[in-house]
């Protein structure tokens, strides 16, 4: 009996993930790997991307300066424009595509990409209008407000309104940083939502789609939608004290990043979604935004034993990959 609960015991501490000193240091490993990759390639990638700069950066600039000058004595409303309309258009932009397939199923062809076959197909319209209600209420009354104090914020720490775009390089640098900072802090705030004392009362809205769609990447209980989806990305500009147009473009990149991990389509030539998907289908894998956190604590081991897991790649041809990578047959069959 001894022995058998000693392998049990081995095998629980091989599917959960480590405690919080455990996890604080490998944390600190991706980081400090960003960090040192960052360094060490430094002064090849500015040599590369300042010559791709010179030839394209007046352009940027000039149209930059027409822009700043429209707006000339108004920054507040320059950084509004480009921190919230914008970004509120790309992310409907987007989703409008998607929700006429959601909609309609059409055009036929995009529904072949389909993860979960037999979901949405269509799509619940009382289902569907909630959680545009709740979205759109993030965003005006959440986001909104949120992106009003992170201007005064930055403009107490310097001038994100600067009438000089950063250099190509260095606004790239500054994505790669986001990008670290939003992986971190997106895998420990999500862990800790599916707590099961704050799972019931916050998450759970978000999980109610077990078959994602694109627009409830941000359907979310408001406290969560701070935590979880503004936190993660807004803390990297406001830590680098980011131009208005590097915040700008990153703010796009992570909603059109995150609409397309919830899209609920494998299309061509687009990140995959099969990650998130498997998320939303099990709910206890799959944490993270790339996945090097999943891998580092384990919280990726039954999705790497999935047919999601082998389709889980960037889709170069036009055949879906639920029929060149199909499931398994099911026993008795």
């Amino acid at each position: 009996m001894r022995g058998a609960s000693t392998k049990n015991t081995s095998s629980n501490r091989h599917e959960s993930p480590g405690g919080l000193w455990d996890s604080m240091k490998k944390a600190a490993f991706v980081i400090g790997s960003g960090i040192l990759f960052l360094a060490a390639f430094g002064n090849s990638l500015t040599w590369h991307l300042q010559r791709f700069w010179g030839a394209s950066g007046d352009f940027w600039q000039n149209l930059w300066t027409k822009l700043y000058l429209a707006f000339e004595g108004q920054d507040a409303a320059l950084f509004y424009f480009g921190t919230m309309l914008i970004p509120f258009f790309a992310f409907w932009a987007a989703n409008a595509l998607l929700l006429l397939v959601d909609i309609t199923g059409k055009p036929s062809f995009i529904t072949r990409y389909r993860i979960q076959v037999d979901k949405n197909n269509p799509v619940d319209p009382v289902k569907l209008r909630h959680a545009v209600r709740s979205v759109i209420f993030n965003q005006v009354f959440i986001s909104g407000p949120m992106v009003v104090g992170i201007y005064h914020l930055m403009s107490w720490r310097g001038n994100p309104c600067s009438p000089e775009l950063p250099t190509f390089h260095w606004a790239l640098i500054e994505l790669a940083v986001f990008s670290i900072l939003e992986e971190v802090l997106f895998y420990y705030s999500h862990r800790l939502f599916h707590h099961p004392g704050l799972y019931k009362h916050f998450h759970k809205q978000h999980h109610e789609w077990t078959a994602p769609i694109g627009v409830v990447s941000i359907y979310a209980h408001p406290l969560e939608h701070v935590l979880s989806n503004m936190l993660p990305v807004v803390i990297g500009p406001v830590l680098l004290s980011s131009h208005v147009s590097t915040t700008s473009l990153w703010y796009c990149i992570a909603l059109v990043s995150t609409t397309v991990s919830h899209c609920g389509y494998h299309l061509p030539f687009l990140p995959s979604p099969e990650f998130h998907d498997f998320h939303h289908l099990r709910f206890n894998q799959c944490f993270g935004v790339f996945g090097v956190l999943d891998r580092l604590h384990g919280t990726d081991s039954k999705f790497r034993q999935t047919k999601q897991y082998e389709r889980h790649t960037l889709l170069t041809s036009f055949t879906p990959l639920t029929e060149s990578i199909p499931d398994s047959p099911k026993k008795g069959q």
